[in-house]
């Protein structure tokens, strides 16, 4: 009789004791499967309209490339400060005590400590009630049951967790959940043939970017040289900077002095950013297809590299006081959590977003500049210098395009429903990967994902069959940019009048390459030519005879008003604001009547008048919806 007992007791905490490793099932709207810079983003947004969402991150920080992985020098998008980008920005600004206490280096206007980026996003995220973050968690399993995805969670300290989740979002660093959910995909750089790029290969390639185990080092003042890595061979490094050892550079264009080196990445209070490209610690791997074991045991060989490139600082270069910071990252050896992934796995989207697209956007059979939702200003930036090889590859460094407006296809996979795909992996060409990649952009493409999966679950829609005026309605409101114009801030009244109308086309932006950022400007204090309106009849047929009946190269505002008043009526559109409250309402310059209309004028006389960027709704390709 007491075996018995013993035996069912024993029965009884085994029972408890798999209870205890496998809890019921968490119920959530959206799940948001990457804590890093698009991960947060996506589940902010997500929650600020109001669905219930759940993060999940691998390590014990949020905002990824940006924090975890320790590069910390903001690329691009100064002056467009969209969205979630814009608040962390400005969260920055106010820690830091000002915009000029964030431009320590040289890389970058806006340059910070890892550890404080992470604590923001960490406050931010805390200020979601309808959001929670699982850290330490890992994704083991994901399926699809009917309309629903189930997932298998690993959460460090309390077992596996089952997640049921309306709508997945990937946003892991280089495309998992993607290739788990069975999306299509492409790695490496694609053939002229494939994508009609000019500067792309001739023969498609499985050749990836370097990767870079970033370092966060600090001054000691005192001599904290590390003991020198096994296989060091200062060699490998010989040409990062200016130097005695330095006889047959790669690129002698660009042999700056140690100084400049040292700068590149300087941070506040005294830490600087090694993530130098020019023969540094940039390191080439193609980690994508690995799995998890090979990828842990590949990225020792790349920490390795760095320690090399550390000690090169320390021992040939003279900087022997400088040594890895010990309080930026939790970590046993001081360096980031992870490295710095600057291409991944790349779905096939419902678009797929190209050079020509972003060189000539007007140009193009499928007219995706009217489903922005994100936008960058930063040129074409690949680093393949650390592959064996890399003379062959079309040099890509810096190669130069305007700024651009990336749209909403890019981030919805074919074929299978209920996901969004952020981060890295979206829908592009190998080569503008190396724009889409940086962190202003990465942020808002996490954001417009957050947007894009809340608007499905609140109106009871397929991801496909979201308006995409909704998406970018939701952008607008959240202070986000749809095309990169520069003619108003984004606090301005005109702001969103300027954006809605450069999406619809009817007024066009320029766009012109300026060193490392680009511009693109509406002209909107240029006086309106004309042909400038050609746009006009792709919406409303009529108006190209209209133009034509005026006969001047240009428009008076009379003239303006008339033919706005003239398509409404065709339009069976109901007018209730008048021009005089429009021109007060939006501070513009005088009212005279007989006075050559602005572009900007028009554009916003257009947007109060006739409506048409919510009247004349587009697809994903941007055709007009008849």
């Amino acid at each position: 009789m007491k075996n018995l007992f013993q035996i069912f007791y024993g029965m009884l905490l085994m029972v408890s004791s798999i209870s205890c490793t496998c809890s019921g099932e968490n119920n959530v709207d959206i799940l948001v499967i990457g804590g890093g810079a698009s991960g947060v983003t996506s589940g902010i947004q997500a929650a600020r309209m109001g669905t219930n969402t759940l993060v999940i991150e691998e390590s014990a920080w949020l905002g990824g490339m940006l924090t975890s992985a320790g590069v910390s020098a903001i690329d691009g998008n100064y002056n467009l400060p969209a969205g979630i980008w814009g608040e962390f920005k400005n969260r920055l600004i106010e820690y830091y005590g000002g915009l000029d206490s964030l431009n320590t280096g040289w890389v970058s206007k806006v340059l910070f400590e890892p550890s404080v980026g992470n604590n923001i996003f960490h406050e931010m995220v805390e200020a979601e009630k309808n959001l929670k973050v699982w850290k330490h968690a890992h994704l083991k399993e994901i399926k699809r049951e009917g309309d629903k995805w189930i997932a298998k969670v690993s959460v460090e300290g309390e077992g596996i967790k089952i997640v049921q989740a309306k709508i997945l979002i990937d946003a892991t660093e280089l495309g998992d959940v993607a290739k788990m959910c069975g999306v299509k995909y492409d790695i490496g750089m694609e053939s002229r043939e494939d994508t009609h790029e000019d500067i792309a290969p001739e023969e498609k390639n499985n050749i990836v970017q370097d990767i870079t185990y970033v370092a966060i080092l600090k001054d000691y003042g005192k001599d904290v040289t590390i003991p020198k890595p096994d296989g060091y061979n200062p060699n490998e490094f010989a040409c990062s900077c200016a130097n005695p050892i330095c006889t047959t550079p790669k690129e002698p264009d660009r042999v700056w002095s140690k100084e400049m080196m040292i700068t590149y990445g300087k941070l506040p209070n005294q830490k600087y950013m090694i993530n130098w490209p020019i023969e540094g610690n940039d390191y080439y791997i193609n980690l994508i297809e690995m799995t998890p074991e090979e990828r842990t045991h590949a990225l020792e060989n790349a920490k390795h590299y760095t320690m090399c490139f550390i000690y090169f600082i320390q021992h040939e270069l003279g900087y022997n006081t400088l040594g890895l910071a010990d309080d930026e990252f939790p970590t046993a050896d001081k360096l980031p959590f992870i490295p710095y992934h600057r291409e991944s796995r790349r779905i096939h989207g419902l678009v797929r977003f190209d050079l020509n697209q972003i060189i000539n956007p007007y140009t193009q059979k499928e007219k995706l500049y009217r489903t922005c939702i994100a936008v960058g200003d930063y040129p074409v930036d690949h680093h393949h210098a650390r592959y064996h090889g890399y003379e062959e590859l079309p040099n890509l460094y810096f190669h130069p395009v305007p700024s651009f407006g990336l749209p909403l296809g890019t981030l919805i996979p074919q074929n299978v429903e209920g996901l969004i795909v952020a981060e890295k992996s979206i829908s592009v060409s190998n080569i503008v990967n190396g724009a889409t990649r940086l962190q202003p952009v990465v942020l808002q493409i996490g954001q417009a994902a957050g947007a894009l999966g809340a608007l499905a679950l609140n109106h009871n829609q397929k991801i496909s069959e979201v308006p995409v005026r909704d998406v970018q309605n939701a952008i607008l409101n959240a202070k986000g940019y749809l095309l990169p114009y520069l003619d108003v801030p984004v606090t301005d009244v005109k702001f969103a009048s300027y954006q809605r109308i450069g999406v619809t086309g009817i007024l066009k932006g320029v766009g012109k390459n300026v060193d490392w950022s680009n511009q693109t400007w509406l002209k909107a204090d240029t006086v309106l030519l004309a042909t400038g309106l050609e746009g006009l009849s792709d919406i409303y047929p009529t108006a190209k005879e209209k133009l034509k009946k005026l006969g001047a190269e240009t428009l008076t505002i009379q003239e303006a008003i008339q033919l706005i008043q003239e398509i409404a009526n065709e339009e069976n559109l109901d007018i209730t604001t008048d021009p005089e409250t429009i021109w007060r309402s939006f501070k513009l310059q005088d009212l005279n009547m007989t006075r050559n209309i602005l572009r900007g004028e028009m554009a916003i006389l257009i947007d109060q008048m006739l409506d048409p960027f919510n009247q004349k709704q587009v697809n994903i390709t941007g055709e007009f919806i008849q």
